[in-house]
């Protein structure tokens, strides 16, 4: 059933896909992070790992309710992984089980998420005239700024 949110279809299209790249990035950082959490050893073994489930488990969280956005305005989510890695904008690098390496890698990836985050709520709401969804991704950069100091903070 097509959508009547007071949203041009041509708007909610555009902003679905871009939603829908935030997914791909939200899943690629989710798995990552999981990565880590299994495989940290060291020092501050408890602590990382500690640290990373509870990222793993907002970033779960995350995903779903990214994916529900992308239903509430009538488009689909992208959920095969082939799709995924076309439409991230994080890349894989090698397999670490520094932890420095790996809080720098989860780092990098959240930062890279605040800033595509802090074009969407403009584009969202200047471009698309989709008030909802920039209030969306505004709450989203809070989160992830939030698990970007946590993660600066152990590398201090």
């Amino acid at each position: 059933m097509k959508t009547n949110i007071g949203i041009s279809d041509s708007n909610t299209e555009a902003v679905a896909f871009q939603l829908n790249k935030l997914l791909a990035n939200e899943f690629v950082l989710y798995t990552k992070t999981r990565n880590y959490h299994w495989n940290i050893g060291g020092m501050n073994f408890f602590e990382l790992h500690k640290l990373f489930e509870g990222q793993y488990e907002q970033l779960q969280v995350i995903l779903d309710d990214i994916a529900e956005r992308i239903r509430a305005i009538g488009h689909y989510s992208e959920a095969r992984l082939v799709d995924i890695l076309k439409l991230t904008d994080l890349l894989e690098p090698e397999y670490t089980v520094e932890p420095k390496e790996q809080l720098n890698n989860l780092l990098n990836d959240h930062e890279t998420i605040i800033r595509i985050l802090r074009t969407l709520i403009t584009d969202f709401a200047d471009t698309y005239k989709d008030l909802g969804s920039s209030d969306y991704v505004t709450g989203l950069l809070r989160e992830h700024e939030k698990m970007a100091w946590m993660l600066r903070a152990f590398l201090k």
